[in-house]
């Protein structure tokens, strides 16, 4: 689960609705008042605002894409998906396999595999296929998925973009309705400006919320889920090269094990060879 991205969405509003809540008392002091949180509420700023972000998000993007929104809400709350270290020692043990009973022997943990590119990339090598060709399918295939992924945060993005905009319009609307009602001449007609003002500023107060706090956070979370099955995908692929050339399964978790940060090469190097420890202890 995600954990950072709820405790920062749930801290930042529970932040905003605080610092709504603060008033000022006729001696001075600040004071928390619940009621405080009803001059930041209007229909019709929020129909403008959510309403014409979504609709303009609609009008951008095919029914596919936004058929998708659970998906790409799961596929954000998951952080534990693509795990470098699995690839790693399933690559590496994929490795003392091919050296001992040849690539053929591949086919089985080929089948064995829930990913689909992993799969596909064992069965390349099975089938024999050139070196150039297997990097060149492989690369294509990561490049493809990534323009994919880019269009969906993209989508978010564009929800981004928009919100703030509409704030302003909404805006735009209170201060023309603001402008209209004014009746200077009459008695006190001038003494609802300041209530009208602050209704017409309301929403650019819920473009910046819907921009900031909700879209951007989940394009932020969604390139990172990218990057990470970007990550994954290319230790396989530049595993498989290896298996195929006959690389030692050794100097091919070292190789890999690059990919990775220091923390996390210490703990697969360690992982490695109690791993490697254990299997020549029930041969003997």
């Amino acid at each position: 689960m995600n954990i950072t991205y709820i405790i920062g969405t749930v801290a930042a509003m529970g932040v905003m609705i605080t610092g709504m809540m603060f008033t000022t008392n006729a001696a001075g002091h600040f004071t928390m008042s619940v009621q405080q949180l009803m001059n930041f509420m209007d229909p019709a700023s929020i129909f403008i605002t959510i309403g014409c972000t979504f609709a303009v998000v609609v009008a951008s993007f095919p029914p596919k894409m936004l058929k998708n929104l659970p998906r790409h809400f799961r596929i954000m709350l998951n952080t534990r998906k693509y795990d470098p270290m699995y690839y790693i020692d399933q690559l590496v043990e994929l490795a003392q396999v091919a050296r001992k009973n040849g690539l053929l022997a591949l086919e089985e943990k080929a089948n064995a595999q829930d990913d689909p590119f992993f799969k596909q990339a064992i069965m390349l090598i099975v089938d024999a296929n050139d070196a150039d060709k297997v990097r060149g399918i492989l690369n294509n295939d990561i490049e493809c998925m990534s323009a994919r992924h880019d269009g969906v945060a993209g989508m978010y993005e564009r929800g981004s973009s928009v919100a703030p905009a509409f704030g302003m319009v909404g805006t735009l609307v209170g201060l023309i309705n603001m402008l209209k009602n004014m009746n200077l001449s009459g008695d006190g007609g001038s003494s609802s400006i300041g209530t009208d003002m602050g209704t017409a500023l309301i929403t650019t107060l819920y473009g910046c919320v819907l921009a900031h706090m909700i879209f951007n956070p989940i394009a932020s979370n969604l390139r990172t889920r990218d990057e990470e099955e970007v990550l994954c995908k290319m230790i396989i692929v530049e595993g498989i090269m290896s298996i195929q050339s006959g690389e030692n399964p050794k100097s091919l978790r070292e190789k890999l094990l690059t990919f990775v940060d220091q923390n996390q090469r210490g703990e697969g190097g360690a992982k490695g060879e109690k791993k490697s420890r254990g299997k020549k202890k029930n041969a003997e």
